[in-house]
């Protein structure tokens, strides 16, 4: 399986200075083989407002239902109205289907919670791992091929305390037998054991599990 990352520039010849003024964060430490480019910045996290609004968007479901599996999905990164999001929460590809995120504002990771990138395993056994690195040039995109069915939750490096956590559903996997769907880690802080209990409820609704 292999990840590539690949940079693509807007259609409009302004778009760099687009994407600067639009960088939402600081740089943080890259853990997987992807490129990584940072984009300093003096812009605060301004804390529970941001929260709040990026753990709205999954509450309110705006993104959702999530369908069948599908060959190819499509994933936005984005900076908004001070919030930090992927959109949608969950997409749903068959085994061997492919994820592509793409950058629409800010900088952000798409990363697996994976032993590999020294995090809990919130994926399948023998899953392999992704990690992006820090994608900061609006219009760049990661994608990831999964081969293994099963629930895969991610996160964004530098946002995962604000709530910018996802769900990838791959194949028509048994919720009951799924790592990614047990009790969020004890070790995570409060926000992201939340984001993950929604996830998890958004996930194993589309599983037909409605518990």
């Amino acid at each position: 399986m292999t990840d590539s990352l690949t940079r693509r520039r807007m259609l409009q010849a302004t778009a760099g200075v687009a994407a600067v003024g639009l960088a939402g964060c600081t740089g943080a430490q890259n853990d997987g083989g992807g490129s990584t480019t940072e984009t300093p910045t003096d812009e605060s996290e301004s804390g529970h407002s941001d929260e709040e609004s990026g753990h709205d968007d999954g509450e309110d479901g705006h993104d959702e239902a999530v369908g069948a599996p599908s060959d190819t999905a499509e994933v936005a990164m984005i900076t908004e109205d001070g919030g930090y999001h992927f959109e949608p929460h969950v997409v749903r590809v068959n085994v061997g289907g492919t994820v592509t995120w793409t950058n629409e504002s800010g900088s952000h990771s798409t990363t697996a919670y994976h032993p590999d990138n020294d995090q809990p395993q919130l994926a399948p056994d023998g899953a392999t791992a992704w990690d992006s690195g820090i994608v900061s040039e609006q219009g760049a995109t990661f994608e990831h091929t999964f081969e293994t069915e099963g629930v895969y939750h991610y996160y964004c490096t530098p946002h995962e305390t604000l709530g910018m956590i996802g769900s990838v559903i791959v194949g028509e996997p048994d919720p009951h037998e799924q790592v990614a769907l047990e009790e969020p880690p004890a070790d995570k802080p409060e926000k992201v054991r939340e984001k993950l209990a929604e996830l998890n409820e958004m996930v194993s609704t589309a599983l037909g599990d409605d518990h």
